[in-house]
């Protein structure tokens, strides 16, 4: 990683969608005997250098996992609204926020690390793609996407793919489809 380019990088769980499917919080589940929110939190503390917040979810299930937890500001509004709260949590003290969902059983390291890696001198967000797909709940945000963000959620919009603009999206394509891969059901833990 040119550590030049990345600058300061924080880490952000979003911790707070409804489960609905799973029938219960999703973060809490455990994989190989570890709550899936510890194992994402652990991959991005294994490579940030500015700390790891998790947004939103049960904040006292946070803290009893040893975890930071950070009140999501737009609680209901969509995963928009969670990479808002990150950004505004690490402004001022970093350049980019690494944003994964609390639904990646098997989050690694080395696809975190492909993402810093394609950081370059102009702003854009680093989205990793997996067959043909962006995939938003995992991707490298630079801080400076804030006021673009703000406007589009102000103006009603709620989904980070349509909230950009003009600015630049660099996609990263083959990292390992097992890290990127999300569960909904208990049949994806299967």
């Amino acid at each position: 990683m040119t550590r030049s380019l990345v600058g300061t990088v924080g880490g952000a769980v979003l911790a707070g969608g409804s489960s609905s499917r799973m029938g219960r919080d999703k973060a809490f589940l455990e994989v190989a005997g570890v709550p899936m929110l510890s194992s994402v939190a652990g991959v991005l503390d294994g490579v940030v250098d500015a700390g790891v917040v998790v947004v939103g979810g049960d904040a006292d299930g946070v803290r009893t996992l040893g975890l930071t937890s950070v009140a999501d500001r737009f609680p209901g509004d969509g995963p928009l609204g969670g990479i808002l709260t990150a950004l505004n949590h690490f402004r001022g003290g970093c350049d980019h926020v690494v944003v994964l969902s609390c639904d990646l059983p098997q989050a690694s390291e080395r696809s975190v690390m492909a993402l810093l890696a394609a950081v370059g001198e102009t702003p854009a967000v680093i989205v990793p793609v997996l067959g043909g797909r962006r995939q938003w709940m995992h991707c490298c945000w630079p801080v400076v996407a804030l006021g673009l963000l703000e406007t589009a959620f102000a103006a009603g919009e709620r989904a980070p793919r349509r909230a950009l603009g003009g600015m630049a999206v660099v996609e990263v394509s083959g990292l390992d489809p097992a890290s990127l891969r999300d569960v909904d059901t208990p049949e994806d833990l299967d």
